[in-house]
Parts: structure tokens; C-alpha cells; sequence
């Protein structure tokens, strides 16, 4: 599987999921999904002024007056934020996409108690490489969304990617969460964190994937680390999903990923009721196909 044939497969679904789009009032966010109409994606509710997305869509020759667009005119930013969330909590929309809007403003009413999408779990950034040099897809979290997680928040992290790679075709994903070394220092709560949700996973704490930790970087994603270091684990050298003990080293790996190894990458944040797209403005045009297509298929 790679990112190319998640989108191929969405073409060739017969009945088209809907991303209720929050502010789809600049030409970025419209790029997008003119893409994703002209690839059959899926179907689009474009919420916000419908003045500005007549203007913005224009200028990029978007034809709004066809059968998988529709729009719902807002008084507001918030109020279009608010709108896009209620269309997916009510189940009238598979997907919510970020547009034109601060990152915060759109949490904010996804985390509403009364009308959001909160199912009571943490909300964690998932993400999807394919490299060039490498022939597995491989996983990344938590690397945009949650700074320092507790160990009750690492195992809620986990179990949100581990339900996202089963949904889209990877089943019982091998998840290693990263340390600096691969041995239990209790001086370094990384390691110690990865024991005892290697632990929990064997409990049936965290389910449909397999777990095992702590493994440095570099013994979990290398077969030939692994062995070099003797190291007997079902994950060590073969890991599915890396899981990062904080943002910082997500961050950096995301960002290592994309510039040094030429990556490819769609994103998405899980734990809610549904996937949400958070593009911004320095994703590429394939990323946030590649990033809607990852969402819609596992939705």
C-alpha cells in the first residue's frame, strides 16, 4: 500500500463520503478540494461566507454549481466552525476539514461538551510516510498535538493510531514507543512509560495492535539494529507506528522525515467521533490530497 493508492482507492467507491469544510473562504483551502472533486474523492459542504468563496473560488475557476459541492453560508468564522462541526456530529458529514481559520478556534468547538465530537479520548496528530528508500508505509505519532502526554494519555495516543491503521488496511500495526535506549533506565521516563504500555498492550489495555518498548529509533525501524544489538522483540526492526514521548521529538521526526528522506506524508488528528484535517498553508497540494484521502479512508 502507499499514499497514492488510498486516494485510487476513494475513486473507485461507489456511494462518495462528505468533509464538512469549516471557513472554506481562501483559495488554498479551495485548491484542495477542486482537486479532490476533479479526483472523485468525495462530496464537500463549504461553510462560511458565501460571498468570500464565490470571490476565492473565481479566481482558481472552481465550479460551485455542481452535484458534490454544496454551500452553507455563516455569519462568522466561528459560526462557520460551528456549523462544519455539527454536520459531522450529527452524522451528516463523515470528515471535518480545517479551512481559513485558526487551529484553535476549530478544537475549541470540537471539544464542545454539547454539540463537538468529543468521544473521551485525547485528540493525537497521525501521521502517514511513504519513502522513497523505504518499502513499508511507516507511522508517526503524536507529533502536532499533544506537548508532554502522561502515560494514560501515551496509551490513549497509541490506541487512536492503532485504530486508524486498522481501519485502512494495516492489521495488528507493530507499534514502538521510542526511547534514547532500548533498555529501562528509571531515570529516563521515556523508557520506563514504554514498558509498562508494552505491558498494557499484553493486558488487553490497549487493543488491535502489538506493542513493545522501549526500542531506540534506530533498533526499531532497522532490521539490521536489531540485530547488531541482539535484541528479541515481534517489533524491534519492523515497527508499524512510532510512538514519540514528546512533541518535540514527533516534531523533529515529521520534519526529518519530509526534508532529509524526501517523504511523502497525509496527517490526520484522531481520537475524535471523526477524522479531522488540520492543512495549513505550507503543506504541498499533494499532502493535503494525500491527507484527505488518508482521513476519508479511515472514517
Amino acid at each position: 500500500m502507499n499514499l497514492d493508492q488510498l486516494v485510487d482507492d476513494l475513486c473507485q467507491m461507489q456511494e462518495k463520503k462528505t468533509v464538512a469544510v469549516a471557513e472554506a473562504t481562501n483559495i488554498e483551502t479551495l485548491k484542495a478540494i477542486k482537486e479532490g472533486v476533479e479526483q472523485d474523492l468525495a462530496k464537500f459542504k463549504l461553510f462560511g461566507d458565501m460571498g468570500k468563496i464565490q470571490e476565492a473560488a473565481e479566481m482558481i475557476d472552481l465550479n460551485l454549481q455542481q452535484e458534490r459541492i454544496t454551500l452553507h453560508h455563516a455569519t462568522s468564522v466561528e459560526n462557520a466552525v460551528e456549523k462544519a462541526v455539527m454536520s459531522v456530529s450529527e452524522e451528516r458529514s463523515d470528515v471535518l476539514m480545517k479551512g481559513d481559520v485558526a487551529t484553535k478556534i476549530v478544537l475549541k468547538a470540537v471539544l464542545n461538551k454539547n454539540s463537538g465530537l468529543r468521544n473521551g479520548r485525547v485528540l493525537s496528530h497521525v501521521a502517514l510516510f511513504e519513502m522513497p528508500e523505504r518499502q513499508r508505509m511507516l507511522f508517526l505519532t503524536d507529533a502536532g498535538m499533544n506537548i508532554a502526554p502522561d502515560l494514560e494519555e501515551k496509551a490513549q495516543i497509541i490506541q487512536n493510531a492503532a485504530d486508524v491503521a486498522n481501519r485502512i488496511g494495516f492489521t495488528n500495526p507493530k507499534v514502538a514507543p521510542i526511547a534514547a535506549v532500548e533498555i529501562i533506565n528509571p531515570q529516563m521516563q521515556a523508557s520506563v512509560d514504554a514498558a509498562v504500555l508494552s505491558q498494557m498492550q499484553k493486558r488487553g489495555q490497549i487493543t488491535g495492535c502489538t506493542v513493545d518498548g522501549p526500542l531506540g529509533f534506530d533498533n526499531a525501524i532497522s532490521p539490521e539494529a536489531k540485530e547488531e544489538k541482539r535484541i528479541e522483540s515481534e517489533v524491534a526492526g519492523q515497527a508499524d507506528i512510532l510512538v514519540c514521548p514528546y512533541i518535540e521529538v514527533g516534531n523533529t521526526l515529521y520534519k526529518s522525515f519530509t526534508y532529509f528522506a524526501n517523504a511523502k506524508v497525509a496527517g490526520i488528528i484522531s481520537g475524535a467521533k471523526a477524522p479531522i484535517v488540520l492543512t495549513s498553508r505550507a503543506d504541498t497540494a499533494d499532502s493535503k490530497i494525500y491527507s484527505l484521502a488518508f482521513a476519508l479512508t479511515s472514517s
